[in-house]
């Protein structure tokens, strides 16, 4: 192009394997008016000396399809660039050396069953046919993907770079973006040294340099930089020799990776405590460099590869590669529209760029376009972190996941590192009283309690841990006399103004509750996927109150933002930080409330909501209870939240009163058939769909966000339905993902499960297709590779009538 362009309807910045993706697949699908910005050449990062190897498992099961997707595109890149990307299909092996790592490969394989029934196990004989530089002695089993293999990096950038020019985008190399400047329009001013380009749309595809471009419109994104090393050997005669390619493989005892290369073999791994890289600033003058090499860093991991691959113990090293590449602190990418900027988009952080490629430039686009992905793809949302995710925070957390890359996630493991971060008046209370914490938002809650701080242990495992009775013992407790939980965790938002309601009946799908109530109420994408899941309450006239996910406080801020602008008295304030309380559930939740409230004489009716003093603390009550027994929510600010709890214990020991935690909640709430935020309500799903379409009024008059997808999906039906199911397993409970079989079909698949304490049943919410569901017969769940007994549960499984919670 002769001449730097003054407007573009998207400026992507960094031209790696995302920012080329992104481009051609919005050149691709029409938006041709997109221009992408390098600094200095294409690949000129992390990119290009990436060891190019793919696959498809990851321990998110959206995260895993997009890398499907990506595996699946390379050919068409190939042929609509015309670039030769070096594409090698040559299957991959996954190795285990002890029966938990095969206990995740099992579940691995499950989570894949509907998506790539071709990925399975072969025998240890198969595998070192495949193989030959195996000792198989040290493994137990072995999986293994025909769909794996590996791609030379630099010419998967130049394809994506060529096919998007073919669409119609503009690539300027050798163009540094200086500053950035927001305008009045609500776009962007990209300064460079050339000229000024007036975007409508920044996307941040920085890479390494992608915390400066934050900097740049003065965010910090939570990435940063890791050293990784993987080498090269010299060629071996055993490969020589062979007659086809070797496969991939992951050997997760090693915390290693290698693939062939020419004749030799190339071995990755990733160390615990590794060593960030550039921490408080990327320098500009970095390119094709690589860092100085630091083996003894690796020294442990290569001398278990050498023993599980002992002929690379005594190959010649061709080359060693140490090269930096990004992170967040959760090892997921940080993708979409930034909260609190307008057309600012991030699409950084991607450190499995050659597997994810393809997938993220796919849903970025849609997501760009249509005003929403097409599928829940909240692993990666740069909303998924808050300002809790400071650089330190960041730093220790990347640090963290960085020596995890290959090693087992369980369902009930927590890390350690940056903990506690976020803490209540609260935390050093439940702590003596034995409770063992989670984090969600960086803020610590309560899982469940031990009978001593000292106990306060768990140990990480695919089956039922040593919580389990300890998390008996908190439901019995509820379910007969009353326990408490702290809600500082929940998401809290006060909506005021006197447009207000407008707002509100817009964003939310059901009708608005009376002065005084509170109702469950679905918030909805365009498309009619289910985005929120909240319980909205009016407290007074243009009054109202909030409450919802935690972890979805900055996308559901985000998504409320995109609507208010419309509206001119209108005050949206998210009292997340500022809002703490106590809920309590059980059948004397009644009794103890009033011994807090002697002055009221009026009793709360279920799903009322009032504001009022309890033990001498002003609140805003919610007569509500995720519990499924009799609760009372009861929300304060946090300087009063301690001397709310010292006046629930002094009058609750008359009542049976013990603490519960989050454990405990799941699996009442499954004994109840409630579906939870982010499991089984996500937007994967629509209302009909999960359900809550009971809660959705299409008949409304406002056209409320998602209106006409719901409508027209009330005329031709779900294609799948949530249920619950009753598992006649042994000592392990579904968590998500697992099969659901009707003879040899594959009908559906799980969403949260665990043990219902009460009822004394394993119990799983899943979706089923709606064929099979209309033609009924028998179904069975996969865990841990057995198939068992599971039977619809239609009703639920507690108190099904509610009479209970309504008492």
């Amino acid at each position: 192009m002769s001449e730097f362009p003054s407007h573009a309807r998207v400026v992507v910045i960094g031209g790696g394997v995302i920012g080329t993706s992104i481009l051609y697949h919005l050149a691709k699908k029409g938006w041709k008016d997109c221009v992408l910005l390098e600094r200095r050449e294409l690949s000129c990062g992390s990119s290009w000396h990436a060891a190019g190897q793919f696959h498809i498992i990851n321990s998110n099961a959206n995260l895993s399809a997009l890398q499907l997707h990506t595996l699946k595109f390379y050919p068409q890149l190939q042929e609509e660039s015309e670039q030769d990307i070096g594409l090698h299909r040559t299957g991959g092996i996954y190795l285990a050396s002890t029966q938990e790592r095969l206990n995740y490969l099992i579940q691995e394989r499950a989570k894949n069953r509907r998506t790539n029934p071709e990925m399975e196990f072969i025998d240890l004989a198969e595998a070192k046919r495949m193989h030959p530089l195996i000792d198989e002695k040290h493994f137990l089993g072995c999986l293994y993907d025909p769909l794996d293999g590996y791609i030379d990096p630099a010419s998967v950038v130049q394809a994506y770079a060529k096919a998007a020019r073919k669409a119609g985008a503009t690539i300027l190399q050798q163009t540094m973006v200086q500053t950035l400047t927001p305008t009045r329009s609500g776009g962007w001013l990209v300064g460079c040294e050339q000229g000024e380009i007036n975007a409508d749309i920044v996307v941040n595809a920085g890479g390494l340099w992608a915390r400066e471009v934050g900097h740049m419109a003065g965010i910090e994104l939570p990435l940063m930089a890791m050293e990784h090393h993987y080498l090269i050997t010299e060629a071996l005669p055993e490969i020589e020799a062979l007659q086809e390619e070797l496969p991939s493989m992951v050997d997760f005892d090693g915390n290693a990776y290698g693939r062939q290369e020419g004749m030799g073999m190339l071995l990755g791994t990733y160390e615990q405590g590794g060593s960030a890289w550039a921490v408080n600033s990327t320098p500009w003058d970095f390119g094709h460099e690589l860092l100085p090499n630091q083996l003894e860093r690796i020294a442990d991991r290569l001398d278990m590869a050498f023993q599980h691959f002992p002929r690379l113990g005594t190959a010649g090293i061709k080359k060693v590669v140490n090269g930096p590449f990004t992170f967040a602190p959760d090892g997921n990418a940080l993708v979409g529209p930034v909260p609190g900027l307008k057309n600012y988009w991030a699409a950084c952080a991607v450190m499995a760029g050659y597997c994810q490629g393809a997938g993220i430039g796919d849903v970025f686009s849609d997501w760009m376009m249509n005003g929403e992905p097409g599928m829940d793809v909240f692993a990666m949302d740069v909303a998924r972190f808050g300002s809790f995710a400071t650089p330190q925070y960041t730093l220790h957390k990347v640090i963290e996941n960085f020596g995890r890359r290959f090693q087992i996630s369980y369902p009930n493991e927590e890390l350690p590192a940056m903990r506690p971060w976020r803490t209540t008046a609260l935390y050093e209370p439940l702590k003596a009283r034995g409770a063992v914490f989670g984090a969600a938002f960086g803020l610590e809650h309560a899982l469940w309690f031990a009978e001593s701080a000292e106990a306060a242990i768990e140990t990480p495992t695919f089956r039922r841990s040593n919580a389990h009775p300890y998390v008996a013992a908190e439901v019995r407790n509820v379910r007969e006399n009353v326990g408490f939980i702290e809600v500082a965790n929940f998401a809290k938002y006060t909506v005021s103004g006197s447009d207000a309601e407008a707002f509100l009946d817009t964003v939310f799908a059901s009708t608005l509750p009376a002065t005084g109530k509170m109702r469950l109420s679905p918030m909805l994408s365009a498309g009619g996927k289910l985005l929120g899941d909240l319980s909205l309450a009016k407290l007074a006239d243009n009054r109202y109150f909030i409450v919802g996910s935690a972890s979805a406080q900055q996308a559901h801020t985000r998504h409320f933002a995109q609507y208010a602008e419309s509206y001119n008295d209108l005050h949206i304030n998210n009292q997340s930080q500022q809002l703490h309380g106590i809920a309590i559930a059980g059948k004397n939740a009644t009794a103890l409330f009033n011994a807090l409230t002697a002055n009221n004489t009026c009793p709360m009716r279920f799903m009322e909501v009032r504001e009022m003093t309890v033990g001498g603390v002003p609140a805003t009550v919610a007569r509500v209870s995720f519990t499924g027994d009799c609760g009372y929510e009861i929300y304060c600010t946090a300087e009063y939240q301690l001397a709310l709890y010292q006046a629930l214990n002094a009058a609750g020991a008359q009542f049976g009163l013990h603490p519960f935690g989050a454990r405990a909640l799941m699996a009442m709430r499954l004994e109840k058939n409630y579906g939870a935020w982010a499991l089984d309500y996500r937007e994967d799903f629509t209302p009909l769909e999960s359900g809550l379409h009971q809660f959705v009024n299409a008949d409304k008059a406002t056209a409320f966000v998602g209106k006409a997808a719901v409508l027209a999906e009330q005329k031709i039906g779900a294609p799948r339905k949530m249920v619950v199911l009753a598992i006649c397993g042994n000592d392990a409970d579904c968590v998500g993902d697992e099969p659901i079989f009707k003879g040899a079909e594959i009908v559906g698949f799980v969403t949260s499960g665990g043990y219902g304490h009460t009822v004394e049943k394993s119990l799983a919410i899943a979706y089923i297709d709606s064929i099979a569901l209309a033609t009924g017969g028998d179904y069975a769940v996969e865990i841990l590779g057995e198939q068992y007994p599971a039977a619809l549960q239609p009703q639920a499984a507690y108190d099904p009538a509610g009479t209970k919670m309504r008492a």
